[in-house]
Order: structure tokens, then C-alpha cells, then sequence
């Protein structure tokens, strides 16, 4: 399994008019977060690209729990429960400052060549890099 932390600091025009994170902007927090997981590897989306592999997102699901408010210091917890094939599914756990579950989510990618439009499996040297994290002992 893979777990990786990412904090972002609510701003201001991320609030809505009750003064909450407007619930969009979790699939952005999301994105963020993963990417940052991806380069904590030494995997970038731009690399990816630059090798003719795309990742768009397949699905989505966010549970609201709790609001987040401005100049909230969230902590994302991102993990890969199973290593990466044709598809790759993050999971998600959003807590404030206090330590409070506000939001849990999920997303699949899934691998695309660029060339053909196609879903492929994931590059070896991608595999190379997560095996190790999904080895069992």
C-alpha cells in the first residue's frame, strides 16, 4: 500500500457564500495532492506526457462530512491500496487542523496512449517503481 500526506491551506475564493469550501473545489485538492504523491516517486504528470501517456480521470466520489473553512490548514492523506494495471485508484481522507475527518473520496485513472486514444497498461518503468509498495511480505 502506498500513503503519501499533502497539506493545503484554504483560501479565501475557495469558500462559498456560507463560508465553506465549495464542494468543486475537492476534485482540485484531490488533483493536487495525487500529483504530489506521483512526484514523491519520482513520477511527474509531465513526464507521463512527454511519453505519450495520458491519465484522465475515469471516476470520481467525494462524502461531504464536515465543512472545511477558510484558512483551514487541510492535511490530504492520499493511498493506493493496489498497485496500478490498465487503471490506478486513489483514495482519499481530508482532516482540518484539529485532526477532523471533513471529507473522504476516490478517483480511477486510467492509462491512455496518446497516439491511439486507446487504455494501456502502465508503463514498466512505472510498475518498477510502485511493485515494491504492493509486494506482499
Amino acid at each position: 500500500m502506498f500513503v503519501f500526506e499533502h497539506k493545503i491551506r484554504v483560501r479565501y475564493g475557495e469558500t462559498d457564500q456560507m463560508g465553506f469550501v465549495y464542494h468543486g473545489n475537492y476534485a482540485l485538492y484531490y488533483e493536487e495532492s495525487r500529483t504530489e504523491a506521483l512526484r514523491n516517486l519520482g513520477i511527474t504528470y509531465k513526464e507521463l506526457e512527454e511519453a505519450g501517456i495520458m491519465l484522465p480521470v475515469l471516476d470520481i466520489k467525494s462524502r461531504f462530512r464536515k465543512p472545511a473553512r477558510y484558512d483551514d490548514l487541510l492535511t490530504i492523506k492520499v493511498t493506493m491500496e493496489t498497485a496500478p494495471d490498465v487503471k490506478m485508484t486513489f483514495h482519499y481522507k481530508v482532516f482540518n487542523q484539529e485532526k477532523v475527518l471533513l471529507n473522504t473520496g476516490e478517483t480511477t485513472l486510467v492509462f491512455v496512449d496518446r497516439e491511439t486514444a486507446r487504455p494501456c497498461q502502465a508503463p514498466d518503468y512505472l510498475l518498477e517503481i510502485w511493485r515494491p509498495l504492493f509486494d506482499e511480505k
